[in-house]
């Protein structure tokens, strides 16, 4: 008898004539994510994918769980076609796992139609047999503490009893490339998470305006990207020196517009850089109304300097449901150090929440050879590969 993963996923299941293209691409992912662990082999058959290992099945289990494309993954004991064989792994599976009696079900499922018991005979004949080589079991078909599970596919039985859950979605890479805008808040790695689920690969762009922010905000946002590769694989960041451009709009620009000014100036920037990369679209970590600049007419005249469609996947959630979703994928905790992001400095009093597309324009016209700024942060900008957070099983 020997083991495998068993790994499942959903969408990917309904996408017809393309479906053999998503699971290439999450195999590869897969394999990606377990490079470093023995033994691993990754092999596919009829709407399943199985890793075989040779490491802890936890360390494989745990990695898998942060894979986008796979809803669910499962140890299971491998048998031959064989009734005795299954027999014999379901009621090791049982002795295995259930301590001091209980109820328990089996539920078979046959996929291979070959096999001359049908799934309420395999469900009967097993349970049967594990009540007779155990004490304290009664069988529950409703509501049992303990389900064993059978599968009977094309070349062998799958025996297994936990499922843990992972993120769903398509595999990254699946969707294309996307620049993300990423400071070292809260909500902008969220948004980043949300695009890797949807199967986008995303670089980072980050703006820092040292010294008015500090190395270690810099350091923050690339443990923020760290934990985003840990779900994707790495990540490439770019750090765009931004503090000539914040003072230059200081120094020339009403202070009312120093945020929409500011935002327009890193659309122009992220679009370039990311136009550079092979992106067709730019994420946002943007929510509606949160601040000054996320106002319906503010996001307009912002967006207006860019052709590259703008996506802000958390445009409709409250702030709550956000941190909620940044504690869950890890990012939280560092988020919310106290390092400041260049974002957070020059505000002013009263910033325009309803500005007028021809008064930022004219007020940007204060700034001279600003296209030249622009180009110049995108030329000295810093690019690195952001691997897999460290510490991650």
């Amino acid at each position: 008898m020997s083991s495998v993963i068993l790994v499942r996923y959903g969408e990917i299941g309904l996408k017809g004539k393309n479906r053999i293209y998503f699971e290439r691409v999450l195999i590869n992912n897969i394999r990606r994510s377990l490079g470093d662990l023995k033994g691993i082999e990754v092999t596919r058959e009829h709407g399943r994918l199985y890793v075989k290992h040779e490491d802890a099945p936890d360390r494989v289990i745990e990695r898998l769980q942060r894979v986008f494309g796979i809803v669910s993954v499962s140890s299971a004991r491998v048998v031959p076609l064989d009734m005795e064989a299954v027999k014999k792994g379901a009621l090791d599976e049982v002795k295995d796992n259930i301590k001091g009696g209980g109820t328990f079900k089996v539920e078979a499922k046959r996929a291979n139609k070959k096999f001359p018991y049908k799934s309420l005979e395999i469900n009967s004949i097993v349970g049967e047999h594990i009540l007779k080589n155990t004490e304290g079991l009664k069988v529950d078909v409703n509501n049992p503490l303990f389900t064993v599970k059978i599968e009977v596919r094309e070349n062998s039985a799958y025996i297994y009893s936990t499922s843990y859950p992972a993120p769903g979605g398509l595999p990254v890479g699946a969707a294309g490339k996307g620049g993300l805008m990423i400071s070292g808040g809260i909500d902008s790695p969220v948004a980043g998470w949300l695009a890797m689920k949807r199967g986008v690969e995303v670089i980072g762009i980050h703006f820092h305006s040292f010294p008015f922010t500090s190395e270690r905000s810099k350091e923050k946002v690339v443990e923020l990207c760290r934990v985003l590769a840990s779900y994707g694989g790495p990540i490439k960041l770019f750090v765009v020196p931004f503090t000539r451009i914040q003072s230059e709009i200081k120094k020339n620009c009403p202070e009312k517009f120093y945020v929409t000014i500011m935002r327009r100036m890193m659309f122009r920037i992220a679009e370039r850089i990311s136009l550079r990369e092979g992106c067709t679209v730019l994420f946002t970590g943007e929510n509606l109304g949160q601040v000054a600049s996320q106002t319906l007419e503010s996001m307009a005249v912002i967006e207006r300097v860019v052709d590259m469609p703008v996506l802000r996947p958390l445009i409709t959630m409250d702030k709550s449901e956000i941190i909620e979703k940044a504690k869950e994928i890890g990012t939280y905790d560092i988020s919310i150090q106290p390092y400041e992001d260049c974002c957070t400095i020059f505000v002013p009093k009263h910033p325009a929440t309803k500005p007028k597309l021809n008064e930022v324009e004219k007020a940007e016209e204060n700034i001279s050879g600003f296209e030249d700024l622009v180009e110049e942060a995108v030329e000295k900008a810093e690019s690195f590969y952001v691997d897999p957070k460290q510490g991650v099983p």
